[in-house]
């Protein structure tokens, strides 16, 4: 299931010393891609926003306990990931790694 090609950098929580996000590690790999759209009206405008969501079989960074930033870039485009969650079994291993995307 997991076959679109993606290049995934993540963050780790700390900063360096120019107040950036210190880069964890940057993963070629695959997974299975959603993407939306979204209009939304405000004042007699209209805006599209546009959303994906990438899941990964397994645990896409072990060594990371959360996953709270960085980019992934899909069908060349990048992408900033504003939510990560690890579903995980009942024996507290990860069964699939989920990435929100705007």
């Amino acid at each position: 299931m997991c076959k679109t090609p993606v290049t995934v950098v993540l963050n780790c929580n700390d900063i360096n010393k120019y107040g950036e996000p210190e880069t964890e590690c940057t993963l070629e790999t695959t997974c299975n891609y959603q993407d939306s759209a979204e209009t939304i009206r405000v004042s007699e405008k209209e805006f599209v926003k546009i959303s994906g969501k990438a899941l990964f079989t397994g645990d896409l960074a072990e060594e990371l306990p959360v996953i709270s930033g960085g980019s992934v870039t899909v069908f060349g485009v990048k992408r900033s990931i504003v939510h990560g969650i690890k579903a995980r079994n009942p024996d507290g291993t990860v069964n699939y790694t989920e990435l929100k995307l705007e």
